[in-house]
């Protein structure tokens, strides 16, 4: 039986920059930054209150996972804002919002009410976009 998630993968165009906006930026810690026989390297981070859930950031390369075609059409979809990530949750989106943009997170929307609470969307420096949602209270 599944018990539950572990990891999840955003795929970027560079893991290097990528892993610097996720701890610079976003503020999350590095998990893992191993390099692997072959030069594969693997690198995952964790938001700081959610040490059981690891993002892996993923550079669509041609070898291990896909065939030359396959990589550069997704690096394509990433490089133009094609994917949506995720969302990533805040008790205050407001206030995550203005730390965020004085960072120099670029958003897409500001902080506005939907149906299911408040929400901003952001990209990364890849090109993904993410949801910054604070829930409605229940």
């Amino acid at each position: 039986m599944i018990t539950r998630m572990s990891h999840a993968t955003i795929y970027v165009l560079d893991q290097s920059e990528a892993l610097e906006f996720y701890r610079d930026k976003l503020g999350f810690k590095v998990v893992t930054d191993a390099t692997m026989d072959g030069g594969f390297r693997w690198v995952t981070v964790a938001p700081q209150e959610q040490a059981d859930f690891e993002i892996a950031l993923m550079e669509p390369k041609p070898g291990f996972m896909f065939e030359e075609d396959d990589a550069k059409h997704l690096r394509s979809l990433v490089t133009n804002g094609k994917l949506g990530a995720g969302v990533f949750d805040t008790e205050n989106v407001q206030a995550t919002y203005e730390e965020l943009s004085a960072k120099g997170v670029e958003f897409l929307s500001p902080p506005a009410e939907r149906p299911y609470g408040i929400e901003a969307i952001f990209k990364d420096n890849s090109g993904n976009w993410f949801s910054l949602t604070q829930h409605k209270a229940h």
